[in-house]
């Protein structure tokens, strides 16, 4: 399996719509919202200028997505990382996370969110990719975890 990432731009929001729909829809589904489902072609036009999302290809074929912002010099919050589901589990989601880490090369922290009962991505981040738990938070009625990993 050949793992490559291209930078999204405005042409590929159609395209990512449909990974952020098929990589949340479970998400929609248990918490009744979910900010990076259902998004409108505007909005994720936007979301690629305010941003900069990467296309993950698994063999030329595009099956998720990581977006990061920088915070301030040096630290960045992964803004989204989805792998549509039958592409999870092959390693994919640590890859990509360790490509930002090689991609922003002055980083020092990078933190990120989701959801508290979400064992396994809790489980993901903190055993695949060195991420530790910070604290808590509430977006609406969901509980969030704050991870974050320094160098």
């Amino acid at each position: 399996m050949t793992i490559e990432y291209r930078k999204a731009g405005p042409e590929d929001a159609e395209m990512l719509i449909h990974i952020y729909n098929a990589s949340f829809y479970s998400d929609y589904r248990r918490y009744g919202a979910c900010p990076g489902y259902g998004k409108t072609i505007e909005m994720m036009e936007a979301s690629i200028r305010e941003h900069p999302k990467y296309i993950i290809l698994s063999d030329h074929e595009p099956v998720g997505c990581i977006s990061c912002k920088m915070q301030e010099i040096g630290v960045y919050e992964i803004t989204c990382l989805c792998i549509v589901p039958e592409y999870q589990g092959k390693g994919l989601g640590t890859r990509a996370v360790r490509f930002v880490k090689a991609l922003y090369e002055d980083w020092k922290k990078f933190t990120l969110v989701t959801p508290v009962d979400k064992k396994e991505n809790v489980k993901f981040y903190t055993e695949k990719c060195g991420f530790h738990i910070v604290s808590t938070e509430k977006d609406g009625d969901v509980e969030l975890v704050r991870f974050v990993t320094e160098r």
